[in-house]
């Protein structure tokens, strides 16, 4: 299991913090966690159930994160390993994650999927979603996997909607031009952009599309797939 503590910092303040695996102590809190994290009009029908948490302990308890501060849980993170075909990359995330149930955790997968991160309001300056990311980084160098991977949602899209093509916000996004808080998070953290996927999640803000996002193992080698054989 895993579990470590680091300081973490507001302005020139320091701060303890603790990330370790949730268990299901911890599950009336990381449903908090949920609602605070995605208000509306992100759909509640997307937070975190009891059964579904469950079922992440069950499945792959390795991948199931949540980040502490004064013995409150205020974030949390939940991955599963699959199989990954670079050449097919689009999907969705209800065929991703098993609707959020990660029943289709495969125990030989080779890339780290992470379902969800969430963060609340109140702790976002001190920098716990960067935390979080760095603990799949380590599980994935740990368990020698090739990358971690996932779809971000981009809700600062909405307000270019009008103006800009998803594909147009993204390339603002990612030249710097733009500011998503989700994309650019995830650009902060190490990850490079793959595809962009349309219907990859019910999410009004973002009109339904999330651009898959991933960050590749240095220390790992794989061998690229050749299309002609």
């Amino acid at each position: 299991m895993y579990q470590k503590e680091c300081f973490v910092f507001q302005k020139d303040k320091s701060v303890l913090a603790k990330v370790r695996n949730y268990g299901e102590q911890d599950f009336q809190a990381l449903i908090e966690v949920q609602k605070e994290s995605f208000p509306p009009p992100f759909s509640s029908d997307l937070w975190w159930r009891k059964e579904q948490l469950i079922s992440h302990i069950e499945h792959y308890p390795e991948g199931a994160f949540c980040v502490e501060v004064n013995n409150e849980i205020v974030g949390s993170m939940t991955a599963l390993l699959i199989n990954f075909d670079p050449l097919y990359p689009k999907h969705t995330w209800k065929e991703a994650t098993g609707n959020g149930y990660i029943n289709n955790h495969n125990p030989e997968g080779k890339t780290l999927y992470i379902v969800d991160i969430g963060i609340k309001p109140a702790f976002r300056q001190l920098d716990l979603g960067k935390l979080l990311m760095q603990s799949a980084y380590e599980r994935v160098v740990h368990d020698k996997l090739d990358r971690v991977l996932g779809g971000g949602r981009m809700p600062g899209y909405d307000r270019h909607s009008d103006q800009l093509s998803p594909k147009q916000y993204i390339d603002k996004v990612l030249a710097g031009e733009l500011r998503d808080p989700v994309i650019t998070f995830l650009m902060r953290c190490g990850r490079m952009p793959v595809c962009l996927i349309a219907d990859y999640l019910e999410d009004e803000e973002s009109h339904n599309y999330g651009l898959l996002m991933e960050w590749k193992n240095p220390f790992q080698q794989t061998e690229k797939e050749d299309p002609d054989n």
